[in-house]
């Protein structure tokens, strides 16, 4: 019996993780359909299609289901007709919060993310409300495992991209979005593809919140991101090492 309920519970993780997944590919499919049917299915000159593409990539998803969600964007297949929405709300302790979605039915969707604020004592704002404080980006990130560091600082700074993250796992680049196809062709020559490109709200003005502020934002933004019809979410809140330390013990 305890071997039949190890099984069970191994099962029980492997159908949990299998919906993970579905969901993430559900989202990322999503995104490539909707990015065709408003830039066309050339990769090359699709920014936001060769972003979702990327992104795909990097999250192991099938090319066929990359296939199909291009199909998708080219048809009038219902499934692709989602609008483009954004929400902007402040978390606790007065952070402020940027949702991007795709929806069929903005209504609902505009429900279940006041809630969601709510629920976790923020509040959902006007259009504008703290979007002023954000600027996008064109983001290009590379695996510190698969590239070298310093060629890669040097040659962003010759090219002029002096703002970029480096942590343990990943060297991040960012350049303003006008530019941004033609710095990933860049990389790519130079380099190869980019583990992963993006366009992403970056704001000018941080928040650095104590441990029980990260938490409490933490779980909002979990819940936000559970949404199927939430593609991004982005906020302007960081956090110092030390609290770093407890947020993952």
């Amino acid at each position: 019996m305890a071997g039949h309920s190890k099984f069970k519970n191994i099962m029980h993780r492997k159908g949990a993780q299998d919906r993970v997944r579905a969901k993430l590919f559900s989202k990322l499919g999503r995104e490539i359909s909707v990015a065709v049917k408003i830039g066309g299915s050339e990769i090359d000159k699709n920014i936001r299609l060769r972003s979702a593409v990327s992104a795909a990539k990097s999250s192991n998803m099938p090319k066929e289901n990359i296939s199909r969600a291009i199909s998708k964007g080219l048809g009038n297949d219902p499934d692709s007709n989602y609008e483009e929405v954004r929400y902007e709300g402040y978390g606790p302790a007065g952070t402020a919060i940027i949702v991007e979605g795709l929806t069929n039915n903005k209504n609902r969707t505009a429900s279940e993310i006041r809630t969601t604020f709510s629920k976790n004592g923020g509040s959902l704002g006007e259009n504008g409300s703290v979007s002023y404080n954000f600027r996008k980006f064109g983001n290009i990130t590379f695996s510190k495992s698969n590239i070298n560091e310093d060629e890669v600082i040097n040659f962003s700074i010759e090219n002029g991209l002096e703002d970029f993250d480096i942590d343990d796992q990943n060297f991040s680049i960012f350049c303003e979005v006008s530019d941004f196809h033609k710095i990933i062709n860049k990389f790519v020559d130079k380099f190869k593809e980019p583990d992963s490109t993006q366009l992403v709200w970056r704001s000018e003005n941080s928040v650095f919140l104590e441990l029980d502020s990260a938490q409490k934002n933490i779980k909002l933004i979990n819940d936000l991101e559970e949404n199927d019809d939430v593609q991004n979410v982005f906020s302007n809140f960081e956090v110092d090492e030390s609290v770093i330390k407890k947020l993952i013990t």
